[in-house]
């Protein structure tokens, strides 16, 4: 691993930390993406620029008892970087009504210029409390 590709790894080794608060800020989410980053949690439309992100990870300004949900932590079990992508696999766990969530997911993290440009998680719906998106067709 590379100077380049090991500042990457840590970069989104920090992100991951973040969810070790039971709710994040728009003020500590904002600094870690691009103006014009893209984060698609698939199978849910992406959210793009870097701003709507910060925001919406930041619960939309919520305070925290009216969130619909709240952070357990992410467990990384595996990440790797190459070049400017970042692979991870993990268990991101959270809290919904009284109930646990520990959701498998596998993250991609490009990274532009020390910040966050583009973020993909894959995950499977039926491990999680969201509703399935209408299906076109």
């Amino acid at each position: 691993m590379d100077e380049q590709e090991r500042a990457n790894d840590e970069l989104v080794t920090r992100f991951c930390r973040e969810w070790d608060a039971p709710y994040l800020t728009t003020e500590a989410m904002a600094p870690y993406f691009t103006d014009d980053a893209v984060y698609h949690n698939i199978p849910l439309p992406p959210i793009e620029g870097g701003a709507a992100i910060a925001g919406m990870l930041g619960g939309g300004g919520a305070p925290d008892e009216e969130r619909g949900s709240k952070n357990l932590g992410w467990i990384v079990h595996h990440q790797a970087a190459n070049g400017d992508v970042v692979l991870n696999e993990r268990t991101d766990s959270f809290e919904v009504a009284g109930k646990r969530w520990d959701v498998p997911v596998c993250g991609v993290f490009v990274i532009r210029d020390g910040k966050i440009a583009r973020w993909s998680d894959y995950f499977d719906m039926d491990h999680t409390w969201l509703p399935r998106p209408p299906r076109d067709g």
